[in-house]
This record gives structure tokens, C-alpha cells and sequence, in this order.
């Protein structure tokens, strides 16, 4: 279920206030202590606790979270803490997900169909990338998968989510897709790239371009020796289909021991910018008369 505008800019607004009533001023987000400071007791599942990300508990009028132990990725720890804080904060979350026992199993991570899951897994992103920050940090960083990989660190976040909150907040036309095997998970792309008209928006289980790098990657997995990355070109065309005849760059890094891979696809142009500089070209080639 997609998140509408009019509710992605509230879940935004009510990230960034809570930012700005902690008074955080720099990278990373803390939130632990912003869990601390909210009244929030914090404690871990036990490893046993698989497959869940996260739950958040109400009893005797106090309120408790709890975190992962089960994977050692302290990226995706914070993201979880900040996931349940959005349950805490965002209007109406608590008397939607909490069962008659006061508690609440999350499954974060971009993935869940549920409306409630989906708004505090935004929170999240943008509670852990505040947009000044971010984009102020995006300046320095670099562009495509090394900017990505330069405010993950900068951010203490994951790749994934990274990933995610870049495309929302560059300007420039790009994409990232998650896949596993021959097959796509989800496609982010930044505003300007869904500007281009007549594109094909990829949906789960869309099979990856045979002749893509990232098919090639996949493939090679587990093979002894296999690269850990890989870049090169491809043509706008094989993933998104449409009129556009450009060829970008794909670079591809493998998201770790789950068996999941990252594309970044960016060095497009957008159809406005192929068009001044084709009637550039017209005008260059046009003989002038005195």
C-alpha cells in the first residue's frame, strides 16, 4: 500500500519536529537516546525472536520497545528503534497496532503491505536522515552508489535504507531496485526520473533485463572469487521500457549475508535537457548569413 503525498509530507513534519525538539544539530541520529528521552524503556528480543524487526509494549501506562538481537547490523538496529518510535509518536498508530495485550510485532523494512507499518518505517528514515542534514551531508558525499555508501556511514544507517532516502532527496534523475536471484523486489525512483513520461513502473517479481550487470551479478553469487560490486552501462530501456534511448550507469553491491543485491542507476538526462541540446546542435549547424 503506497503512502500518499499529503501523509508522507505529515509523517515527514512530525519526524522533523521531533528532531528539533531534541535540539540534534549533527549526524548520526541517536535513537536510543531519543527513545531514553521520550520515557521509553529499551530492551532486547532474545535471538530466538526471528523474523520480527522490532515490538513496542504498553502497560501500566508505560511504554517499552524492543530490538533486534538476531542480527548483528547496527544500521538496521536504529532503524528498528526508529520504526517503533514512529508507532509511539505518529497519530493514531497506537491504538491501531497495539493488540488487547498492549503489544505490537513489527516487521520493518520497506516491505509490509500494512498502511501503519509502511508510515513508521518512513519515520524512521527521515527521523535517522533529517532532510537539512542530509542534504547538507549529500553536498560532500559524492553522487551514485559512493555518495550512498558515504552517507550510510555518515548517517550510521543501513545501505538499503540509504538508498531509499537518497532517491527521495536528490534531484537528479535515478533509480534503486533491491532483487534476489533473477528477480526485482522493489524499484525507489527520485522525482525527476519519474517525470519521464512513458516509463514502465516495475512492480515485485519483475524479472531483471537478461543483459543487465545486475543479472550477470546474481548469477555469479557464491561463486568462489565473485566481486562484492560491479559497475559499467546499461540502457534505460532494458529496465523501464518507454522512448527514452539513453544509456546510463549501473553499479551493483551485494547488500550482505540474506542474499539480496543493490542496483543504483543514475547518469540520465532528462528529456528537457536532450532537447536544448539537440536544438543546440540544429542551431550550431545552421548557416548564418550577413
Amino acid at each position: 500500500m503506497n503512502i500518499t503525498n499529503k501523509n508522507l509530507f505529515k509523517i515527514r513534519l512530525q519526524a522533523e519536529l521531533l528532531i528539533k525538539e531534541q535540539k540534534i544539530e549533527t549526524l548520526p541520529i541517536d535513537p536510543i537516546g531519543i527513545a531514553q528521552n521520550l520515557g521509553i524503556e529499551l530492551k532486547s528480543l532474545p535471538p530466538t525472536f526471528g523474523g520480527a524487526s522490532g515490538m513496542i509494549f504498553h502497560y501500566n501506562g508505560e511504554f517499552c520497545i524492543a530490538y533486534p538481537s538476531h542480527i548483528n547490523n547496527k544500521g538496521y538496529i536504529k532503524f528498528s528503534i526508529a520504526h517503533e518510535i514512529g508507532h509511539y509518536r505518529l497519530p493514531g498508530h497506537i491504538d491501531a497496532v497495539l493488540d488487547d495485550h498492549g503489544k505490537h510485532v513489527s516487521y520493518a523494512g520497506f516491505q509490509s503491505n500494512c498502511r501503519f507499518e509502511r508510515e513508521a518505517d518512513y519515520f524512521a528514515s527521515v527521523l535517522l536522515m533529517p532532510t537539512r542534514l542530509f542534504k547538507a551531508s549529500e553536498k560532500r558525499a559524492g553522487f551514485g552508489l559512493k555518495a550512498i555508501k558515504t552517507l550510510a556511514e555518515n548517517c550510521d544507517t543501513s545501505l538499503e535504507a540509504t538508498a531509499i532516502r537518497y532517491t527521495e532527496t536528490n534531484n537528479n534523475p535515478l533509480a534503486i531496485i533491491r532483487s534476489q536471484g533473477q528477480s526485482i523486489d522493489y524499484v525507489y525512483m527520485s522525482n525527476s526520473l519519474k517525470n519521464f513520461s512513458d516509463l514502465e513502473w516495475l512492480s515485485k517479481g519483475t524479472r531483471l533485463p537478461i543483459d543487465s550487470i545486475t543479472s550477470d551479478f546474481n548469477m555469479k553469487k557464491n561463486q568462489t572469487g565473485y566481486l562484492k560490486e560491479d559497475s559499467g552501462t546499461t540502457a534505460l530501456q532494458d529496465w523501464f521500457n518507454g522512448p527514452h534511448q539513453q544509456v546510463v550507469t549501473e553499479e551493483v553491491i551485494d547488500l550482505g549475508g540474506y542474499g539480496k543485491t543493490l542496483t543504483v542507476l543514475t547518469d540520465m538526462q532528462s528529456p528537457d535537457e536532450i532537447e536544448d541540446e539537440e536544438q543546440d546542435l540544429i542551431e550550431s549547424w545552421t548557416p548564418r548569413f550577413k
